[in-house]
């Protein structure tokens, strides 16, 4: 189905749907409802599944605050929605901080923590009230020199995880045997250190590395506070914390049990900060695409659609997920089939020798857990526009309320 003109989605943004209750947005029949109405592609954002995501979590690591990282999904409707649970969040950019002005969310309870910044991000985030920030070098702790007066760092830690499906202490990070000397010359900068931080990497297979990193961080802080290199009260756990996209991982409560002990171990008066993305985005939303049109190739239909690896499957190239996907149109037999996307680039592959029913021009297609690194990495290539996000169950006074917004 043709994506809707920009001034057909404004007109529909202004006029929401009638106010009934929560609605299940994965359901076939209210799939079908949106794609009628706003057309497709579209990736449905479910904020309920937003706050029971959440929910789980803070369940799951009671005392630890909650700051949703914006990078798997900088929706809007996301982040009113963990504002409303009274949580916090996580940035990394400058288009992250603007996203938090526009939404009037209080930048005190953001924190910023991409390791390596330009001045202008600094004073963009600082101009926004946005008091907290991480530096995992030298070069980059002289950085704050000129706003000493007017923030805090945190200094970041790396711990390898080669289990990790992205390891992200490879890019980021200082050795651990460096955190000290990192925060000497912190001090002697005049720059107040409030902690430590890491992140073992994303989809963690179990809580091992977190519990390495929380144990030697520990460490860390007793020596800083020895010899009184600042508050050292803070630490940052990061995220990773993994989900399933069709095969089953561990219970939210069962991965965070060693996480939680090693937590109880720390001293009096530390507080511990979280940086989940994937978690709270990915089972809250699924893309939808219409088949375009269909071709019989080497004994097996290719379905073609107007989604795929430059669109919102991005996150199969870059995020190495792979998405549950299924037809809505159901049928007896199910034959070896390919979906494709949209472009003209024989890369755009999104799924081979998939069962599926034999599917027609405009049948749908689903697929699950795409709420983290889909959209927010989509592309436009070949002109193909992206995903329109539509956002289900907003709040709770306007309940049942879908709002669609590009």
């Amino acid at each position: 189905m043709a994506k809707r003109s920009k001034s057909a989605q404004g007109a529909l943004r202004a006029k929401p749907q009638s106010k009934r209750g929560w609605i299940d947005p994965f359901r076939g029949d209210e799939i079908r409802r949106l794609v009628k109405e706003f057309g497709s592609p579209l990736l449905i954002v479910d904020c309920q599944r937003v706050r029971e995501q959440y929910r789980k979590l803070h369940k799951a690591l009671p005392g630890v605050d909650l700051h949703y990282a914006l990078k798997p999904l900088p929706h809007p409707a996301v982040v009113e929605t963990i504002a409303e649970l009274g949580g916090w969040l996580d940035l990394a950019t400058t288009g992250e901080v603007q996203l938090i002005e526009r939404s009037g969310m209080d930048p005190a309870r953001c924190i910023h923590t991409h390791p390596i910044k330009r001045d202008i991000d600094i004073r963009n985030a600082l101009a926004a009230g946005v008091r907290v920030f991480v530096a995992d070098n030298p070069d980059e702790v002289r950085k704050f020199v000129p706003y000493r007066d007017e923030l805090e760092i945190l200094l970041r830690v790396s711990f390898r995880s080669p289990g990790a499906v992205c390891d992200l202490s490879r890019k980021f990070g200082c050795d651990p045997e460096d955190a000290i000397e990192l925060a000497r010359l912190a001090r002697q900068l005049g720059i107040e250190v409030r902690g430590v931080s890491f992140h073992v990497g994303s989809q963690a297979a179990d809580a091992a590395k977190h519990v390495e990193a929380i144990d030697a961080c520990k460490s860390i802080i007793a020596a800083a506070r020895r010899e009184k290199l600042g508050r050292f009260d803070t630490l940052d756990i990061g995220g990773g914390f993994p989900i399933s996209y069709g095969r089953r991982v561990a219970d939210i409560a069962r991965f965070c049990a060693p996480i939680r002990a090693a937590l109880a171990k720390l001293p009096a008066r530390i507080r511990v900060i979280a940086e989940p993305g994937r978690y709270i985005a990915g089972p809250a939303a699924i893309g939808v695409a219409s088949v375009m049109g269909r071709a019989r190739r080497e004994g097996h239909w290719w379905y073609y659609l107007d989604d795929g690896l430059y669109g919102s499957y991005s996150g199969q190239l870059f995020d190495h997920a792979r998405y549950p996907v299924e037809a809505l149109r159901q049928g007896k037999e199910k034959l070896p089939s390919v979906l494709a996307g949209p472009t003209c680039d024989s890369i755009d592959v999104i799924a081979e020798n998939l069962l599926l029913p034999e599917l027609k021009a405009g049948d749908l297609v689903v697929g699950r857990a795409m709420g983290a690194y889909t959209w927010a990495s989509a592309s436009e290539f070949n002109f193909f526009p992206k995903a329109t996000v539509v956002s289900v169950n907003r709040s709770p006074g306007d309940r049942g309320t879908v709002m669609a917004v590009d």
